[in-house]
């Protein structure tokens, strides 16, 4: 039985399939500018796809794809929508000391909120990429003025996770939310139930019965995700990729767009803004 009342949170990482992070050892940045680009189009798809539900998101958005498409930018906040922060470059930020990051995170808000006209409250690392070893990073989002952050996966991952970090939003600093990827607590473990690849691989069925566990078990909102180029099997095919890599990135494309429409119509969905910062001046760490 889902829980109708409780409104989940909708999240798009608005990056282009040749900058996933599993594919930096294959593809240069120096290339971008020379691939094909289709974000484009493929956000342009899902924002359709959201003024028939009539359901708002948050769109992560990477400063190098806004500088590209101003227009973009500017028809995600014309129809409603949250626009926040996926760093500049995508960079991760376990790979940037704290210099760095900060410029990245400084430099993809300012673009953004020139482009939009209104304020960026919430930033996403590229591949969940804080964890134990740079929790510092908190202290720079909140120094350039972000209120938000979604950039904790608190599972076992080779790439990514912080297993042992609260799955629900809790404080990680003054005025600074962290809302992690929802997960499920079965057998004593955290389980990955809110997108990605992970949505693409598993059968629809188990990933609803997933997220409704969360709302009916634990009563909180789930947060899910997902890229534009998940709802693009007609991607150029990248050369040379380890089998891992090509299978993780191109399992079930095709499937991708009616399981999303069948989320949507299954839940209700919002804006990360909406859903999580009214907590923020009492929120304390839930495990």
């Amino acid at each position: 039985m889902l829980a109708p009342a409780i409104t989940n949170a909708l999240t798009i990482d608005v990056e282009d399939y040749f900058q996933v992070s599993a594919f930096a050892p294959y593809i240069r940045r120096d290339e971008w500018d020379r691939r094909e680009c289709r974000v484009e189009r493929n956000v342009g798809r899902i924002l359709d796809l959201l003024a028939e539900r009539g359901t708002q998101a948050t769109f992560f958005t990477l400063g190098w794809v806004a500088e590209r498409y101003p227009q973009l930018v500017r028809r995600i906040v014309a129809e409603g929508h949250e626009l926040a922060s996926h760093g500049y470059g995508h960079e991760r930020a376990s790979d940037l000391d704290h210099k760095a990051l900060a410029d990245d995170v400084t430099r993809a808000k300012k673009i953004l909120e020139d482009l939009a006209g209104a304020p960026v409250l919430g930033y996403r690392a590229p591949s969940f990429s804080i964890g134990t070893g740079n929790l510092w990073a908190f202290d720079v989002l909140a120094e350039a003025g972000y209120r938000y952050s979604s950039s904790i996966y608190p599972i076992a991952h080779d790439h990514y996770g912080m297993p042992d970090s609260p799955r629900f939003a809790y404080r990680v600093g003054a005025g600074l939310l962290e809302v992690p990827v929802t997960t499920v607590r079965l057998l004593n473990r955290n389980l990955p139930s809110s997108g990605g690849g992970y949505f693409r691989l598993l059968p629809y069925a188990l990933s609803r019965w997933l997220i409704g566990r969360v709302n009916a078990s634990d009563r909180e909102p789930a947060v899910f995700y997902f890229h534009p180029w998940e709802i693009d099997p007609g991607q150029p095919r990248v050369d040379g990729i380890d089998a891992k890599t090509r299978f993780r990135h191109y399992v079930n494309l095709p499937r991708m767009e009616a399981k999303l429409q069948q989320l949507l119509q299954d839940f209700r969905w919002g804006r990360m803004d909406h859903i999580f910062l009214p907590r923020l001046p009492d929120a304390g760490a839930r495990a």
